[in-house]
């Protein structure tokens, strides 16, 4: 009897803690064949462009009731080991459960905490999600996505708390080492430009976030990544590194000492707009994107450039106090980079009208990148509004995100985000007018 009891208290134990398993793999909605992706939703076909890389489910703007999408983050349950997306919508913040991800179900949204925007950024920490957008007054929404556990029907979401230390902001990065948030293009809505600088909030207790630093003397930053610094230079090794994309420039900011940041460096180049910057997973090379090189602005409205190559600045970053230019990858695509992330020795770049792109940088050293793969999400047979943006000075994009992206032309359309970061290999791709996509590398 003793043992018996044993026995049970241990597969109580066992099943309690187990992990979640996704039921076993069916088909991929679009197998990708012959360079093309395939399928019916709703009476109506669908027919996108890859290579390698198959569409395993797919969430339309308009069952996510939105007019169009932005940005797109992950989340696993710590617990469970489920699988979340967590996308930009110009109302809100869509939540899909996306563990089985060629059934994903849509679970609802988290609505925006003013009014709609065209811009909205999403991180992930202590299994809570921070969400800031331009729009006015909007703050920083912080949502405990352990919530999500058990649910498998479409719910109605409200944030479990707002920061309200700025309204506007553009965007959000997060040191998950550290738990800092740093926010980007922060400022005072209807007080013109951001100018609050570096904006760093402790958020070990997520609802309760405190402000440590917040400096605008290195200038407004578009984008950034803060990491502790595991790199080459001995000189920064294990600091607290923040890498801003600040619209003419990268810096590059030891930030350990939050009552202290002190200036490393900048990096100059023939910037038209500097807006993200990835470093690669050895602290080695920093990965810059310029949002405007692609364009010739002399046509009213602005073009892509007649010749042009989808460029990505790759910049030695092995001695933080010198950081140099590597090279420039010009890849065949004729389409303007946005995000991009690296993942191991794989570039996974969302790079608008060309939708997702990997590139294999393995060979970084000697300057010599390949494309391996890529899923273009964008059509010309979409059904929601071109994004636009009404600019406030001629060369780049000043963060008072006031209307639409680019001039409202076609080249500012189609991926925005990737999150290529899930232990399942499956990567999401936010695309402006279609929505998500949720993509995986073809089995051998």
């Amino acid at each position: 009897m003793r043992y018996r009891l044993i026995l049970v208290l241990l597969l109580i134990f066992s099943c309690k803690y187990e992990k979640y398993e996704p039921a076993a793999s069916t088909s991929p909605l679009a197998e990708c064949i012959d360079g093309h992706a395939k399928f019916s939703l709703n009476g109506k076909e669908f027919e996108f462009e890859c290579d390698g890389y198959d569409l395993m489910g797919y969430v339309s703007l308009d069952e996510m009731n939105a007019e169009s999408g932005n940005d797109s983050w992950g989340w696993t349950d710590t617990t469970t080991g489920k699988e979340y997306a967590l996308m930009g919508l110009d109302n809100g913040t869509a939540i899909v459960d996306i563990s089985i991800p060629t059934a994903p179900l849509y679970l609802g949204k988290i609505p925006t905490a003013t009014e709609p925007s065209s811009w909205r950024d999403i991180k992930v920490y202590n299994d809570h999600v921070f969400i800031v957008s331009e729009a006015p007054g909007h703050g920083m929404q912080v949502f405990d996505l352990k919530q999500l556990r058990g649910l498998d029907s479409k719910q109605n979401f409200t944030a479990d708390y707002v920061y309200t230390g700025y309204g506007q902001a553009h965007n959000i990065a997060i040191n998950t080492e550290t738990g800092y948030a740093y926010t980007a293009g922060a400022g005072v809505a209807g007080n013109g430009r951001p100018g609050f600088g570096i904006h760093a909030l402790n958020i070990a207790d997520p609802t309760s976030p405190v402000l440590e630093l917040q400096l605008s003397d290195f200038g407004y930053t578009h984008d950034a990544q803060i990491i502790n610094y595991k790199g080459p230079d001995s000189d920064y090794f294990g600091k607290e590194i923040y890498v801003g994309s600040n619209e003419t420039k990268v810096v590059f900011v030891d930030v350990t000492d939050k009552s202290d940041p002190k200036l490393i460096s900048e990096f100059f180049y023939d910037d038209e707009y500097t807006h993200q910057a990835w470093l690669t997973e050895d602290h080695t090379y920093a990965l810059l994107g310029d949002e405007l090189d692609e364009l010739d602005k002399s046509t009213q409205p602005w073009s892509l450039k007649s010749d042009v190559e989808t460029r990505t600045i790759v910049i030695d970053i092995s001695d933080l106090d010198s950081p140099v230019l590597h090279f420039n990858y010009l890849s065949d695509t004729e389409a303007i980079d946005h995000n991009g992330y690296i993942v191991d020795t794989n570039y996974y770049l969302a790079s608008y009208t060309s939708g997702l792109r990997v590139i294999d940088i393995i060979n970084i050293e000697q300057k010599s990148f390949t494309e391996v793969g890529f899923f273009d999400t964008h059509n010309d047979d979409h059904d929601h509004n071109t994004i636009g943006l009404t600019l406030a000075r001629s060369s780049g994009d000043p963060g008072d995100h006031t209307g639409k992206k680019g001039q409202e032309i076609e080249a500012f359309n189609g991926a925005w985000s990737v999150y290529p970061f899930f232990n399942s290999e499956n990567i999401l791709i936010s695309d402006i007018n279609s929505g998500l996509f949720i993509v995986k590398k073809k089995a051998n």
